[in-house]
């Protein structure tokens, strides 16, 4: 069978990722009823970290266990990757251990390499560039708290914020599926002209839109979601004064702020969040805010991208077979002891 990553949303077809989207949706309906199905027994998920995390690594470790396989767990400086041993050759072992590897690398191009030399599926859990699973997740949410009467392409999702790997995917996958997306930010640091030119190419064929301005009251008055993000990332913390004084308040997500969008406007936030800073409490706390209904749905997500890449890969011996294995092998050791 053909071997599969998820390594960008841009990988997928629009239909690809609305079949994985409904796919997510019956196993959160199984999980609610206390019935997931046990589809991924015996089967391991080698998890690579470079950074710590919470929601990734507790979302694939519980989703894999219920599912009936094992999750091991490789924390930051566990395995240094690319620097005792090659990405090829990391790659080439694992892969021989276990039935998928997820990885949360620092550097995009070390999920690259990763995924050049992976046997088998490897899945993004996020990297310096872009963060896939999560604006899965981001997309699931979105449809359960649709505006009445309105279908996925016409959504309207603006992001207040800097061009942080969230906002790369979010803006591919929205654009992706045909929604209208808009990214509110000082212009220094506004999509790169390389992100915006995907999306626009995204939206000639979905028929969605993109756009991008300084001016956040404009870019929030259609807006049926409002999300932010940290406004600084790993190794940019001697940046923090200088773009805290580029951000705050104007691109501050405060009530102020959501009382130019539509009543029915939803706020996210992929946490974690820095409160008080690129959004309030009382905005990250109020009844707009979904944003632990987005932190639930990593956990269904996760389990949705563990079934749709693993199952189809998964070999499944008859009783028969494994009958006669297990007889030959206690035959063979009750010859010897």
């Amino acid at each position: 069978m053909e071997l599969k990553h998820f390594i960008d949303t841009q990988d997928f077809s629009k239909q690809e990722l609305l079949d994985l989207i409904e796919l997510i949706r019956m196993i959160k309906k199984a999980d609610k009823q206390g019935a997931t199905p046990r589809l991924l027994e015996g089967a391991s998920l080698a998890m690579l970290f470079e950074e710590p995390s919470t929601r990734t690594r507790i979302s694939f470790e519980v989703g894999m266990a219920e599912l009936g396989g094992h999750a091991l767990y490789l924390k930051p400086g566990e395995i240094h990757l690319g620097v005792r041993e090659s990405l090829g050759d990391t790659a080439q072992v694992i892969s021989r251990y276990v039935d998928v590897i997820m990885a949360r690398t620092l550097k995009h191009e070390t999920m690259e390499g990763l995924a050049k030399y992976a046997t088998v599926p490897l899945i993004n859990g996020l990297t310096d560039y872009n963060h896939p699973t999560q604006v899965v997740c981001d997309v699931l949410t979105m449809i359960e708290h649709a505006p009445a009467g309105k279908k996925l392409e016409d959504f309207n999702v603006t992001f207040v914020g800097d061009a942080t790997n969230v906002l790369s995917s979010l803006m591919l996958i929205c654009t992706r599926l045909g929604m209208n997306f808009t990214h509110a930010a000082p212009k220094k640091y506004q999509a790169p002209k390389q992100w915006m030119d995907w999306a626009h190419e995204n939206c000639k064929v979905s028929g969605g839109t993109v756009r991008v301005t300084d001016d956040p009251i404009e870019a929030v008055k259609n807006a049926d979601f409002i999300y932010t993000d940290l406004w600084w990332w790993v190794g940019q913390e001697a940046e923090i004064p200088e773009r805290q004084a580029a951000f705050m308040p104007r691109y501050q997500v405060n009530k102020d702020l959501m009382s130019h969008a539509p009543a029915h406007c939803k706020f996210m936030h992929c946490l974690p969040a820095s409160r008080g800073v690129e959004a309030t409490d009382e905005v990250m706390d109020s009844a707009q805010s979904v944003i632990f209904d987005q932190a639930e749905n990593r956990l269904h997500t996760e389990k949705g991208l563990l079934v749709w890449l693993v199952y189809p890969r998964l070999h499944r011996p008859s009783s028969e077979l494994k009958a006669v294995h297990k007889g030959q092998i206690e035959n063979f050791l009750e010859s010897k002891f």
